[in-house]
């Protein structure tokens, strides 16, 4: 690991705000995320065929049992 390059800590809502230290957002409060884990997870899953279906399969249901809700 090189550790001549200091980490950068950044707001998950204010790219804007970037930090040498982990902390707060002075805007909205959010603890700060080291930068590049911002979308690691959204990486993750789009990483997987299986991951994207079972994805899409809750956005279905999910937006199906909102439209039957409003009836």
């Amino acid at each position: 690991m090189d550790t001549s390059t200091p980490a950068v800590y950044i707001c998950p809502m204010h790219a804007d705000v970037r930090q040498t230290r982990a902390g707060r957002c002075p805007t909205c409060g959010m603890n700060l995320v080291p930068e590049g884990a911002r979308f690691k997870f959204l990486r993750h899953m789009l990483g997987s065929p299986l991951h994207i279906a079972i994805m899409a399969g809750i956005m279905i249901v999910v937006m199906a049992a909102a439209m039957m809700m409003m009836r």
